[in-house]
């Protein structure tokens, strides 16, 4: 029997949205409403709502006024939270990376190094050890979003499963399928519990992480349940 939890997903068309051009036309500049609307082509409550939803989500500020002809006009800015959206060359940093790295490294030294990446990870994470098990993988998908996946948990024969459609390191796992332990390691470091990776290659990357039902961590819930 399988059960889906919590799906999570994000918007891989935000940028074509009117969201995600009024971001595009604010990084690096400030517009006011009037340019924002003469430059996309909608009207002025258009611009101001979404100018409000983007500052209610942190990514856009105002900046100061700029002097009009009847009255003066607030401009915008990018808060510096929002430069987090827009892609950067990390894939073929990373690609490369990996690949100097194997021409020097061993394999067991590379995986050595990949799970201490993930560990170092996970320990930037807030961590509460009286949370329930389901809560922690929760969590864990929380940080995968982060990390520019999309996946989500759910219940397979009794234990729990985090699949993901879009691996948030599929441009170097096609390369370097061994990236998988680094997320491995990440994973099972914010549960707490063991984690097997479990991840669909053939094609685009597709993650799969099965939550250990019978690890020690679960053992111990069990037991003060009783």
């Amino acid at each position: 029997m399988k059960t889906t939890i919590r799906p999570t997903k994000l918007d891989e068309r935000f940028f074509e949205s009117t969201r995600g051009r009024i971001v595009n036309l604010l990084r690096g500049n400030t517009r006011t409403v009037n340019e924002l609307t003469e430059e996309l082509g909608v009207t002025d409550n258009a611009v101001r709502a979404q100018l409000l939803s983007l500052e209610r989500d942190g990514l856009v500020r105002q900046s100061g006024v700029q002097r009009g002809h009847r009255k003066p006009h607030f401009a915008y800015e990018l808060t510096p939270e929002a430069e987090y959206l827009f892609p950067k060359a990390y894939d073929a940093l990373l690609n490369q990376l990996l690949s100097v790295l194997k021409d020097r490294l061993s394999r067991k030294a590379i995986e050595e190094v990949l799970r201490e990446v993930g560990r170092s990870l996970a320990g930037r994470e807030p961590k509460d050890k009286k949370t329930g098990l389901e809560d922690r993988a929760q969590n864990a998908l929380r940080v995968l979003e982060g990390l520019g996946g999309a996946a989500r948990l759910e219940k397979e024969d009794g234990g729990l499963v985090i699949k993901g459609e879009s691996c948030p390191l599929a441009a170097a796992v096609v390369e370097h399928p061994e990236v998988c332990q680094l997320a491995e390691t990440l994973l099972a470091e914010i549960v707490g519990a063991p984690v097997h990776e479990h991840c669909d290659r053939n094609g685009p990357p597709r993650c799969r992480f099965a939550i250990d039902k019978n690890s020690p961590v679960r053992q111990e819930i069990s037991r003060l349940k009783k």
